[in-house]
């Protein structure tokens, strides 16, 4: 930085402006701002169970600081433009607006229940209070673009495999049964853990066979459905063979763990070195103009 860059800092940093960006850019007001942003997530918590009005003055209070802090870094911007461009910003202009609106105008409701649900969001201000958590908050949502297509090839492959597991695993309908078939279906109702005597035929319809699916990718219980549609198969309630039943569940299995979600957490973890990068070349850059 030359003389005269160093001037003109020297000179900015004089102005109200320049004055409120070294107030914000402190590291003892970001504590002070940390601490009243944790009590306010404590809070909150403490009112699931009771509620008075010491409580209630402190939430006021709290409601208070969050909005001269917001009004110290709206002055502090650059232009009103470049404080909407912030998206953090927006979001805790939200939240403080939200704060004065008062419970009572509501009727119950919709209404109230969103207004509650934007003031419980207040806790989500905690992102802020470590400059790690940021950059993995960026991360994400640079990577929103890369990973709504593995969503959608996701949704494809776990439609396309629910439509067979439709075709091939659903159970009869026990009321057109009758004696041996009833016999076989009640026998299975009875030994195969987890069946559907107590709950919805897991591949009984479009809708409830994308959800087995779903829960398999979680690895839960995968095997036990395995095993269900084996015993069906024996009992003769289902015509597909084991060797199918198998084929169907294993690559399933190997499709949406080891490929599927591997794509989405491969957007991710390319997207944090991109960030990190990024980062690391401003830090190179600043250092060099010191």
């Amino acid at each position: 930085m030359n003389y005269t860059e160093q001037e003109n800092a020297i000179e900015e940093s004089q102005t109200p402006k320049g004055v409120l960006r070294d107030i914000i850019a402190n590291r003892w007001f970001e504590l002070a701002i940390t601490v009243v942003i944790v009590v306010n997530s404590i809070l909150i918590g403490v009112e699931t169970y009771y509620s008075n009005t010491v409580i209630s003055k402190i939430q006021s209070f709290i409601l208070f600081v969050f909005t001269i802090e917001i009004v110290m870094r709206f002055f502090a911007a650059e232009s009103v433009k470049a404080f909407f461009k912030d998206g953090w910003n927006i979001f805790d202009l939200l939240l403080v607006v939200v704060g004065y609106v008062p419970e009572t105008i509501f009727e119950g409701g919709a209404s109230l229940m969103a207004i509650r649900v934007l003031r419980i969001l207040r806790v989500l201000r905690l992102l802020r209070a470590s400059a790690e958590i940021k950059v993995i908050i960026t991360v994400l949502l640079k990577s929103t673009s890369a990973m709504l297509y593995n969503v959608m090839l996701f949704g494809i492959f776990i439609y396309l495999f629910a439509i067979l597991g439709v075709g091939m695993f659903k159970l009869p309908d026990p009321q057109s049964l009758e004696g041996e078939k009833l016999r076989n279906y009640e026998k299975l109702m009875e030994i195969a853990p987890h069946s559907p005597s107590n709950s919805p035929d897991p591949f009984g319809t479009l809708g409830e066979s994308m959800f087995t699916l779903f829960r398999e990718v979680t690895g839960e219980d995968w095997t036990d459905l395995r095993y269900n549609h084996i015993t069906a198969y024996e009992l003769g309630v289902i015509k597909t063979p084991p060797a199918v039943i198998n084929i169907f569940h294993i690559s399933w299995f190997v499709i949406s763990v080891f490929l599927l979600l591997n794509l989405i957490t491969g957007a991710v973890i390319n997207n944090y070195q991109l960030v990190m990068s990024r980062s690391d070349s401003k830090d190179s850059d600043a250092a060099a103009k010191e």
